[in-house]
């Protein structure tokens, strides 16, 4: 099976000429990859730039189409009104819409240059044909004086084609800007300490892995680093999406461009510039806006077709016509508006404005999209596969059962058993503390700690012996576990957890079940799966015993337990043998080569690890249920696609026929302004349709 998914993006410089088709994956602007102002910025395109130029081209085009509008002999007639005439009045269309087609039609025939020399025909090439021919067409009916040419209808033409694509670009310029706004994230200046200890403010780009900064309260982080000295609450969210500010103490590590809390903070700087998370995650997001879907795909190849189809349907438009009232003016009308109506500018917008809706919706929820093929492919998908540890689960002990005997309860016996096992290492104490953390209890003081080898622990506590420990344990101090321990005991151990006893006064307190816990949302996220008609699988190294009993627990479908990080992609590639499309969701290290077979491979848990290079999506938290949230944006985001695409196409398809003159006999017919002013409507149709995205609720 082939995984194009995993192919990078063809790239390539731009000259400003060459702009046309790569903008935006075949719009059609005169857009080049440029150096972002920001130092920090990744190479990306200037939306707000291009924005500016077709809005100042609009504005003074329109200012020079109304001595054209108002001195034209139709509109006078149509109107009932007219102009004072002086000598030469007469050449004043001509000139003005010279004027016009010079400063506001001559950048289209720019961009047809590129389309012309690669022979990819599109609309740049339709646009420049219809304005071309009209413009000659009516300067040499004004020369001859042997037809009224229609400058006027030249002009509005080309003003409604600056509006629209000022619109677009506008469009397109909001809803690219998560990279600007990730851009905008870090500070100019930093705060670096020397070896005396003394603070020099510096530029950003000149700090060094290695140097220590100063990180003052309320302000942005500068570089990713190690905190080595001060406590303070980071703000993460326009990077990881999580509302909550997250803890930061000694020995944590920090992101460029996050917000500082209440706290001063002395980082050691460990990477820089494009070395941080914050460029790697503008990497990530930029490679995924200019990444193809097939989609994106089909509507350039229909974008092509659609040029031979104009040419055909223009030819064939001018051969009936000129047959059968001979060739004049109205013929040449009708194959203008033919040439209008066959625009692909809707066509352009339709999936790419969606694009990077869908990638700047993705990001501000913690979704990284390495390829937008991985992204359209997953709505299809079959089977998801979930590695078991680190995904499903914490990857750490914690305890997930607790039974006592009468008069002892369960906060209290935790409580003890966590303050005893305080100087342990070993990880059942590990688990016993952080789940007594978790529910925020309070630990007695103890005293005399020892360890008993191969057996538990034991302490003084209110001046009796304590101990804590597992069967062997129970052997050496001759203990019998009451009933209600023992029945607890069996049907834990029938789940293939550990069980460890808190004893005292010669009997059994306590019993504590020790798995690998859960993680809250797994249970959830299988749900929400199967609601979407999804089958759930999970793969893990764990002992069949556990297993079973994690799958029976989150009423996972199947599951294949035992199997070495080097057969897991085996596995996979067994479950698409069957027919079925498979995602598999791992932690990107050891779960790499199954990442890679899958049909789409999804990260989870990356945290500032973006650039794991065996998956498709990336999701910075370790929340399974984010899973859930990039089938839906993927279910979303084609919807949008399909629904563009079908405007977008649907128009030319209703106004070609209109704009031959199909309905000639009812004396109906679509003038070339006219037919400027629909491809414009639906070119904002789309625009509008494909922001409608962002209302799509992902959890």
């Amino acid at each position: 099976m082939e995984h194009h998914h995993h192919e990078p993006p063809h790239e390539r410089k731009l000259t400003p000429d060459q702009g046309s088709r790569e903008h935006a994956q075949g719009q059609g602007h005169p857009i080049e990859h440029e150096r972002s102002p920001h130092k920090h910025a990744t190479h990306q395109v200037d939306h707000h730039g291009h924005e500016q130029l077709f809005r100042r081209r609009f504005w003074g085009s329109l200012m020079l189409s109304i001595p054209v509008l108002l001195y034209s002999p139709a509109l006078q007639r149509w109107l009932g009104f007219r102009m004072p005439e002086f000598p030469a009045s007469e050449w004043i269309p001509l000139a003005f819409a010279a004027a016009v087609f010079i400063y506001g039609g001559v950048p289209f025939l720019r961009m047809a240059v590129p389309e012309l020399r690669n022979r990819q025909p599109g609309m740049m090439m339709l646009i420049s044909l219809a304005i071309t021919v009209a413009f000659v067409y009516s300067v040499l009916a004004q020369v001859t004086r042997l037809e009224e040419g229609f400058f006027w209808e030249l002009v509005t033409l080309i003003d409604i084609m600056l509006l629209g694509h000022w619109l677009e670009m506008r469009s397109i310029r909001q809803a690219s800007g998560a990279l600007n706004e990730l851009a905008r994230l870090l500070p100019d200046t930093a705060e670096r300490i020397d070896a005396e200890g003394n603070v020099e403010t510096i530029p950003v780009s000149a700090l060094r892995p290695g140097d220590l900064v100063l990180v003052r309260p309320g302000t942005s982080i500068p570089a990713d680093g190690e905190v080595v000295e001060g406590e303070s609450s980071v703000n993460e969210s326009m990077l990881t999406g999580e509302s909550r500010p997250v803890k930061k103490g000694i020995g944590d590590k920090v992101i460029a461009g996050t917000l500082n809390g209440e706290g001063s903070l002395r980082v050691r700087v460990m990477a820089v510039g494009e070395q941080t998370a914050l460029a790697g995650i503008m990497r990530l997001v930029e490679q995924a806006q200019r990444s193809k879907s097939h989609t994106q795909v089909l509507a350039d190849r229909a974008a092509g077709w659609l040029f031979y189809i104009a040419l055909g349907v223009a030819l064939l438009t001018a051969l009936v016509w000129s047959l059968a009232v001979g060739f004049n003016v109205e013929v040449l009308k009708r194959v203008v508006s033919v040439l209008v109506v066959a625009c692909p500018h809707a066509l352009g917008l339709a999936v790419p404005l969606v694009v990077t809706i869908t990638t700047t919706l993705g990001a501000r929820n913690g979704i990284l999209i390495r390829d937008r093929l991985a992204l359209e492919i997953v709505r299809q998908v079959d089977v998801v596969v979930f590695d078991k540890t680190g995904t499903l689960t914490e990857g750490r002990f914690g305890i997930v059962g607790i039974k006592t005997v009468a008069g002892m309860d369960e906060a209290s016996a935790l409580a003890l058993a966590a303050a005893i096992e305080s100087d342990s290492e070993h990880l059942i104490a590990q688990a016993l503390r952080h789940t007594a953390h978790q529910r925020g209890l309070i630990l007695p003081k103890i005293s005399s700690f020892e360890a008993i080898k191969g057996r538990g622990v034991r302490a003084l506590y209110d001046g009796k012996e304590v101990y804590v420990g597992g069967p062997r344990l129970l052997e050496m101090l001759h203990l019998d576990l009451p009933e209600e321990i023992a029945a607890f005991t069996r049907a834990e151990e029938a789940k293939a957890r550990t069980v460890v006893y808190l004893c005292a006064d010669s009997q059994v307190w306590a019993a504590f079940a020790v798995a690998d816990t859960l993680r809250p949302q797994s249970r959830e996220a299988v749900q929400r799966l199967h609601q979407m008609g999804i089958e759930v699988a999970m793969l893990t190294g764990d002992s069949l015993a556990v297993a079973k009993a994690v799958a029976e627990d989150l009423g996972i479908d199947r599951f294949y337990a035992e199997v070495l990080p080097e057969d897991k992609e085996r596995k996979i590639a067994e479950l698409q043998s069957q027919g079925k499309r498979v995602a598999m969701v791992g932690d990107g290290v050891n779960d790499a080569p199954a990442l890679v077979r899958a049909d789409v491979g999804i990260a989870i848990g990356a945290g500032t690890d973006v650039a794991i290079e065996s998956a498709g999506i990336i999701l910075i938290h370790s929340n399974p249920l984010d899973v859930v949230s990039v089938i839906t944006l993927s279910r979303a985001s084609y919807r949008k696609m399909i629904e563009n695409l079908v405007w977008a196409t649907g128009y030319n398809v209703f106004a070609l026929p209109l704009a031959a003159g199909a309905l000639a006999p009812w004396n109906l017919f679509l003038s070339p302004a006219l037919a400027a002013l629909l491809m414009s409507l639906s070119t904002l149709i789309v625009a509008l349709n494909a922001q409608l995205l962002r209302r799509t609720r992902l959890n």
